[in-house]
Formats: structure tokens, C-alpha cells, sequence
């Protein structure tokens, strides 16, 4: 008899990794029903975005009528020739860039100065919280009528201002930049709140012990703003740049109603954008297949956009070592969606 027997201790009755392995079998059926529950998603997912978005692609390369959708003919990259050579694609082109960098700028900019005010304790700071989300709430179609009767030419409050100023009274909707300005300042109003409500989270999750520290360094508001606030926010800073970008690459609502629904863009096309130049040749044209290349472009040019913005910020990640995987996982879901 052995002496751990003799001890009264029990010899091992097999390896534990037995008991493991025989655990792990036990608990995988189980798992079978996340499967189930997750499956849905999937299903639509692949239903309404993918499928659509390959449609899309196939369409592209044949010259297809609404009229006769069943009949196709197949003409190749024809479609992205015609649509690269029109003139009036390189117009909507201009439009978004110079729309967008109007509209999102001073959206930022504003949201981020709105942010910083209501991180502060001030009275009736929930009223305000809840008030920078209500243009967000409101009717896309309600607010541009609004807009429109501001900026009307003969009858609006803007030239009104403008000529008690004793200033020349603006053609807001017959000329290129100040309809553009209208345009861009429908955007502005209605996403300003809501990115500041996204920079007011950012700003929360900042440790507190930083403006204490630099508060007892002598650093003014200001100073803990540049210095603080600032590099804490980057990854959500990146955050909405790359989503308004991308919001402005697919701009389409205000500008169609800013010209009673029309798709032209004005006059003279002064603010057609690209969503507008598209929803133009297929619905209004009857030429889905020039519309679906001009889809399949504006795609492009939304991954360009978003690989550059996170090259820019992954550059700048090697010179402070702040990562920001919330812009990345964001830029992702945007351009899939």
C-alpha cells in the first residue's frame, strides 16, 4: 500500500481536463439559440441592404427603364462614362463638397461650443439638454417651410434685417452661394443639438481629477478646455466628422424641398447635390441605370472620404498615441448601411 494511501488520501480519478471537455460539449446546443435569436437581423439585413446594394451594382451596367424594368440590356462601364462626362455631375459633385463644408464646420464648431457650455452646472441644465434635440425631432418638410419664408427674397425676415442694416437685400434662392447658405443652414439647425449632446457624453467621461489638477496648476477655463477637454474628445470629435461627412456626401432632403420638391437643384442647378442628381435620372429621367451608377459613385466617394479621415486620424495617433476605435467602428456601420 502506497503512502498517500495509507494517509487516507484518494488517488485522482482522471484528468480534469476530461470534466472540462465533457462541460463544453454539455453547453453547446445551448448556444445554437443566440443563433436563433440574432438570425433575424440577418435576414433583414441581407434582404433590404445587401441584396439591394449588389441590385444596385448589377443595374449599373445595363441600360434599364422604370417603364420596362424585366428588359436589360447590358452596355458594360457605358453608364459611368455618360455619367463622368455629363456636366452636369461634376455640378452636383462641387455642390455636396462646398454644401457639405458650409453645413458641417460651423455645425461642429457650434455644438462643440454648446457642449462645453452645458457640461457646466447650470440651472435648468435638463431643459437645455432636452431643447438641443428638438430640431433634431422636428419634420424635415415643416422646417424647411420655415426656412423658406426666412430666407424669402421679397417677404423674409433675413432681408428685412438686412435692410434695416441698410444693407443690398440677398437673393437667397436664385443665386448660387446664398442658396447654398440657406441650404447649409438648415442642416446646421438641425444636427447642431444633436452633436452636442454627443460631445456633452464625450466630455462626461472625462476624469474629473484633470480640471482638478489643472484648476490647481492655475489653468484657466480656457486653458483646460485646449488642453483637457480637447485631446479627451478626439475619438468622438473623429466620430462626428467622419458621420457628418458622410452625411453630406448623401444630402437630399433639404435641398429637394428647399425647391418645392423639385430635383434640379434650383434654377440652374446651383444646389443640386449628388442624392438629388440621382433621384433625377431615375425617377424623372426614367434611366434607372445612369441612376444606380451615380449610387454606386457616391458610395466611392463615401468610403474616399472616410479612409481619409481615418488616415488622418491613425497619423495622428502615432504622434500622441490616442486611439479612437469609436470613429473607426462608426465609419463601418455608416458606410454599410
Amino acid at each position: 500500500m502506497s503512502a498517500s494511501t495509507e494517509a487516507g488520501i484518494r488517488p485522482a480519478s482522471g484528468p480534469p481536463q476530461a470534466a472540462v471537455r465533457v462541460g463544453r460539449k454539455r453547453t453547446r446546443p445551448g448556444s445554437k439559440a443566440a443563433y436563433a435569436y440574432i438570425a433575424p437581423f440577418f435576414v433583414v439585413f441581407a434582404a433590404f441592404s445587401v441584396y439591394p446594394w449588389l441590385d444596385t451594382a448589377w443595374v449599373s451596367l445595363h441600360s434599364v427603364r422604370l417603364t420596362t424594368y424585366d428588359r436589360q440590356t447590358w452596355v458594360g462601364l457605358e453608364n459611368y462614362r455618360n455619367l463622368f462626362t455629363h456636366k452636369f455631375f461634376w455640378n452636383a459633385l462641387r455642390n455636396t463638397v462646398t454644401i457639405g463644408i458650409i453645413a458641417t464646420v460651423p455645425q461642429l464648431c457650434l455644438a462643440l461650443g454648446i457642449a462645453h457650455l452645458l457640461n457646466y452646472k447650470l440651472r435648468a441644465r435638463t431643459f437645455f439638454r432636452v431643447a438641443m434635440l428638438m430640431p433634431y425631432a422636428t419634420s424635415l418638410a415643416a422646417a424647411t417651410v420655415i426656412f423658406l419664408q426666412l430666407f424669402d427674397p421679397q417677404l423674409g425676415i433675413i432681408n428685412w434685417a438686412l435692410h434695416l442694416l441698410h444693407l443690398p437685400r440677398v437673393d437667397w434662392q436664385g443665386s448660387k452661394w446664398p442658396a447654398q447658405v440657406a441650404v447649409s443652414a438648415i442642416v446646421t439647425w438641425r444636427w447642431t443639438g444633436y452633436n452636442a449632446l454627443i460631445y456633452l457624453a464625450g466630455m462626461q467621461a472625462i476624469d474629473s481629477s484633470l480640471y482638478e489638477a489643472a484648476a490647481i496648476d492655475g489653468a484657466s477655463r480656457w486653458q483646460q478646455f485646449r488642453h483637457v477637454t480637447l485631446p479627451g474628445l478626439r475619438p468622438t470629435i473623429l466620430f462626428t466628422i467622419v458621420v457628418s461627412t458622410i452625411g453630406a456626401a448623401q444630402l437630399f432632403g433639404e435641398p429637394l424641398l428647399y425647391h418645392n420638391g423639385m430635383p434640379d437643384g434650383g434654377t440652374s442647378g446651383q444646389y443640386q447635390t449628388l442624392g438629388l442628381l440621382m433621384y433625377q435620372q431615375g425617377w424623372t429621367n426614367d434611366r434607372l441605370g445612369l441612376a444606380s451608377a451615380t449610387a454606386w459613385t457616391m458610395f466611392l466617394i463615401i468610403v474616399l472620404a472616410v479612409l481619409v479621415n481615418l488616415g488622418l486620424a491613425r497619423r495622428r495617433e502615432r504622434r500622441t498615441g490616442i486611439v479612437a476605435p469609436v470613429a473607426a467602428a462608426a465609419a463601418t456601420v455608416e458606410v454599410t448601411s
